[in-house]
């Protein structure tokens, strides 16, 4: 999906990666959590990735609540840690008294705001976003901007991947552009 595609991300920076459908965007996120593995090449990162995505693996069959626990669980904080995070999270992501309702029930909006506050409740190193901001409306889109920010911030760094070019222009300093799995561009955002 990715033929000779070389970049850095500087501590604090955030990158923005553009490309048609089928560019090989969403690939390179994969490949950078180690979850599609690579045949050549290789990757080097000071801490494990963290994927944010609208197709993140939460589980439909359980409540907003227990996708919390799971979810942070998954990100190495402990039951405590997570548990005293929950009403945080649901209200970051407006999920008033749903977050006791199946997922299932959730509409897609609401599952990619819950995936985003579960990402971004603890401060990743490096934070991968798959197209996790086009969802909500315009309040959380400024909420979630917010966030990116103080993830930048407190010395994170954030890969972005999105279509929407004022996002990038907004939220990115440099920009890798892909297409057809090739590097079509690479530098500031401009």
């Amino acid at each position: 999906a990715i033929d000779d595609v070389s970049f850095d991300l500087k501590l604090g920076e955030t990158l923005g990666i553009i490309g048609a459908n089928g560019s090989g965007k969403s690939s390179m996120l994969m490949a950078l959590t180690g979850l599609l593995p690579i045949n050549s090449g290789s990757i080097k990162v000071r801490s494990r990735p963290v994927l944010l995505s609208v197709n993140s693996a939460l589980r439909p069959a359980l409540s907003g609540r227990r996708n919390i626990i799971i979810g942070g669980l998954a990100m190495g904080m402990s039951k405590k840690e997570i548990e005293l995070k929950v009403n945080e999270i649901s209200a970051f992501a407006d999920l008033g008294r749903a977050i006791d309702l199946p997922m299932r029930t959730y509409s897609s909006g609401m599952r990619a705001r819950l995936a985003f506050a579960i990402a971004t409740s603890k401060f990743p190193e490096i934070l991968l976003i798959d197209e996790a901001l086009a969802v909500g409306d315009e309040s959380f889109k400024q909420r979630s901007a917010e966030r990116i920010k103080e993830i930048r911030e407190k010395a994170g760094s954030v890969i972005l991947v999105s279509h929407n070019m004022d996002e990038v222009l907004r939220s990115c300093q440099r920009v890798l552009w892909l297409d057809n799995g090739n590097l079509f561009g690479y530098g500031p955002v401009e």
